[in-house]
């Protein structure tokens, strides 16, 4: 089960900002409280947010900004409940989310384009969606898994129910395909460059370029639409300072690096320097800016799920994000 792991922003100054008097009698304002909940466990998708904690971009923002791992449900779960201000999701999440009158807004993609794809051990054989036919695929038990999986073997002229489909859910790619799977679906930053470094080829088999709607932002930050209508500035002043920490992993990425080993030392050195030059060229890739959405990839991705009868509900793609804080 995954646990819950909070990182204090500053805590001494926290409570120093909010009791003493300044220098020059009047009192320092107090730091808003915030809490960011990831989506899963610390990796290279969140540096810009360990970057804009530990170089002091939140404080100069007036903001006491804390970290913290999803619980099982998630984190949107978190963020709906009122007990956490952002969240990292993901386009499909919100979409679902919206559908469902959920009111779960994007307000900044983490990276423009999708990075995961299908991937397999050179020795299974698989080349292309076709060669799925006949092998084991290890998931997490999702519907729109399925559906992509399926979608993406019609497309090669494969047929679906020749794949025997697992769920192994936080079982990693190398663990799991040194047993029962043949193969999962995965980010080529993590561990796409994980096989890298570790000499072993596989087949990458990118998602966007199987289907154009596929190509959906992943991951994004969100908050709730009320939040956005009460607290405005607040979502403004988080964004600018989150903004300037992409910005410097995009600019910096060693450095980058070591700022999030410093936060989460339990992960592999090599595996987090070498991810975050490939990120790098990627949280903001053709964009005028880091955090930029379209509508037309909000509309698509839409789409393509009301196809394959994936999608209820009235799901308005304008209502879904926004840019409007941005800087």
């Amino acid at each position: 089960m995954r646990t819950f792991r909070i990182v204090s922003v500053c805590a001494g100054l926290i409570l120093i900002a909010g009791i003493l008097p300044a220098a020059g009698g009047g009192e320092r304002p107090s730091l808003t409280p915030i809490t960011v909940v990831l989506d899963w466990t610390v990796n290279t998708n969140h540096t810009g947010l360990y970057v804009a904690l530990e170089e002091g971009y939140y404080r100069e923002e007036g903001l006491a900004v804390s970290i913290i791992t999803p619980p099982e449900t998630g984190g949107v779960s978190l963020l709906l409940a009122g007990k956490a201000q952002f969240a990292v999701s993901y386009q499909e999440e919100v979409t679902y989310a919206r559908a469902a009158g959920r009111p779960v807004k994007a307000i900044a993609a983490v990276i423009q384009h999708n990075t995961s794809g299908f991937a397999a051990r050179v020795e299974e054989g698989i080349r292309t969606p076709k060669d799925f036919e006949g092998k084991t695929y290890g998931g997490w038990g999702s519907p729109i898994e399925e559906a992509v999986l399926k979608a993406v073997m019609q497309a090669y002229g494969a047929d679906y129910a020749k794949v025997r489909n697992v769920t192994v859910r936080a079982v990693d790619f190398f663990a799991a395909t040194e047993g029962e799977v043949d193969f999962m679906w995965i980010f080529e930053g993590w561990d796409g460059v994980a096989a890298r470094l570790k000499g072993i080829p596989i087949t990458y088999i990118p998602i966007a370029e199987i289907e154009p709607a596929l190509d959906y932002y992943t991951p994004v930050l969100v908050t709730t639409d009320g939040y956005i209508e009460q607290h405005p500035e607040v979502v403004r002043a988080f964004l600018r300072a989150t903004s300037r920490g992409y910005r410097f992993a995009i600019e910096h990425p060693d450095e980058g690096a070591e700022i999030l080993l410093s936060y989460a030392p339990e992960l592999d050195p090599d595996l987090v320097r070498e991810s975050q030059r490939y990120l790098a060229g990627q949280y903001a890739r053709g964009a005028a800016r880091w955090g930029e959405m379209k509508l037309e990839v909000w509309r698509r991705f839409a789409d393509w799920l009301t196809r394959h009868g994936l999608l209820e509900g009235a799901f308005v793609p304008e209502e879904a994000f926004t840019n409007e804080f941005l800087p």
